[in-house]
C-alpha cells in the first residue's frame, strides 16, 4: 500500500518517527518542543512516545 501523503497524524502514536518531516512537525507541535529538543529526547530514551513525554516532562 502506498503512503497516504494527506495524513495529518501518525498511524501509531505509541512511537515517534523522525524519518518524515511531516511527522517531526506533528510531534514538535503535539509536545510543544523544538525539533532539536525532540531529536535529543529520542536519542536519549528511544522512540517510545511515553518515554519521550516523560523525558521532556510532559
Amino acid at each position: 500500500m502506498a503512503d497516504n501523503l494527506q495524513r495529518r497524524q501518525p498511524e501509531d502514536k505509541r512511537f515517534i518517527s523522525l524519518s518524515e518531516s511531516w511527522e517531526v512537525a506533528y510531534w514538535t507541535r503535539a509536545l510543544g518542543v523544538t525539533e532539536s529538543q525532540l531529536r535529543a529526547a529520542v536519542r536519549a530514551v528511544g522512540n517510545g512516545t511515553a518515554k519521550v513525554r516523560a523525558h521532556l516532562g510532559k
